[in-house]
């Protein structure tokens, strides 16, 4: 089994607790023993102090914020469960290792909070959660959780929500993450395919719009190729997928696009599979006839988004895209105009 800049899945993890087999074994037990058994407590033992957390929305550093929200979350979503999709990973002990973890949760809106009263709607929402992970503790994490997902199943608009939040903040703020910890550099992979894939997206994103290459998505995707994306989405093909991608990038027109972090797995009885997290920094300007997030307000607005994708002959056969749509009608109502 081949992963990039990854330790034999034999060889303990040094710095670990010995009860740890490896990464992927690590952030199973960590996240069900916090999660599920809701050992809330046992953030501490699991976060370092201070942790750096960025969402598309907030960028927190203590480790009381990452058990303020964890509770926060299960007032709202009580029977919440995390079941974990994939792992994809890469790194080494003396660096840090990275996480890429893919959830779907299941749960039910059973309590109020920032979603609003609760409706008793059951909800199944996906998150992907890239975590640095050295000496027994997460030290710096990534997360995006699809909650357009969330406000379409519960019955609210995700503009309507974004303006709520908006409203309850005073306006759209978010500060600059701290950089991850000394001697940590997020990965970008040399393996080929993720190369591929990491060039198809950035040519999406820095094209001069109109139609989607068609010969550069059929060389990346393949026939049959499922996409899921942000708001619980489903597409199939290459037009679909085409047209998605082509859609986004012109409701957003891109100045600078960045992959972050870019990790290949191949072998080990699984299809070969790529995590990649990558930023825009865009500019509103209203996807003319689409126009999913309004008309053009010239408005500065970021994109933090997480891929994974499975490949089948070179080409992708199944792509998660992890974008929270709310953080981006939040700089769309009342964000700054780009200048």
């Amino acid at each position: 089994m081949t992963i990039d800049k990854q330790h034999n899945g034999n060889e303990a993890m040094a710095g670990f607790d010995a009860e740890f087999r490896d990464l992927d074994h690590y952030i199973r037990v960590i996240t069900e023993r916090i999660w599920e058994g809701r050992r809330i407590g046992d953030i501490r033992r699991y976060y370092s102090d201070p942790c750096p957390v960025e969402t598309p929305s907030s960028v927190s550093t203590s480790v009381d914020s990452v058990i303020n929200s964890t509770e926060a979350t299960l007032k709202q979503f009580p029977d919440r469960r995390l079941l974990a999709e994939d792992i994809i990973q890469s790194g080494e002990s003396t660096g840090g290792f990275l996480s890429s973890h893919r959830i779907i949760s299941t749960m039910t809106h059973l309590g109020d909070g920032n979603f609003g009263r609760a409706t008793g709607k059951p909800i199944h929402v996906r998150t992907i959660a890239d975590c640095v992970c050295k000496d027994n503790r997460i030290v710096h994490e990534w997360l995006i959780r699809d909650q357009s997902a969330i406000a379409i199943q519960i019955g609210i608009a995700p503009r309507q929500l974004a303006k709520r939040w908006l409203d309850d903040s005073g306006g759209w703020t978010k500060s600059i993450a701290p950089p991850p910890l000394a001697g940590y550099v997020s990965h970008l992979s040399q393996d080929p395919v993720a190369l591929g894939y990491s060039a198809f997206l950035g040519a999406s994103a820095t094209g001069t719009g109109g139609a989607p290459d068609h010969a550069l998505v059929s060389r990346t995707y393949d026939d049959a190729v499922h996409h899921l994306g942000p708001g619980g989405s489903t597409r199939y093909g290459h037009a679909e997928v085409g047209q998605y991608w082509q859609t986004l990038f012109t409701t957003f027109s891109v100045e600078n696009f960045a992959v972050e972090h870019l990790a290949a797995q191949r072998g080990g009885g699984r299809a070969d599979r790529v995590a990649i997290r990558w930023r825009a920094t865009t500019k509103h300007t209203g996807g003319g006839a689409d126009a999913s997030f309004g008309a053009a307000t010239g408005n500065r607005v970021e994109i933090m988004g997480i891929n994974h994708v499975e490949f089948w002959r070179g080409r992708v056969l199944r792509e998660w895209v992890l974008i929270d749509e709310i953080a981006l009608w939040m700089q769309v109502l009342g964000g700054s105009p780009n200048t």
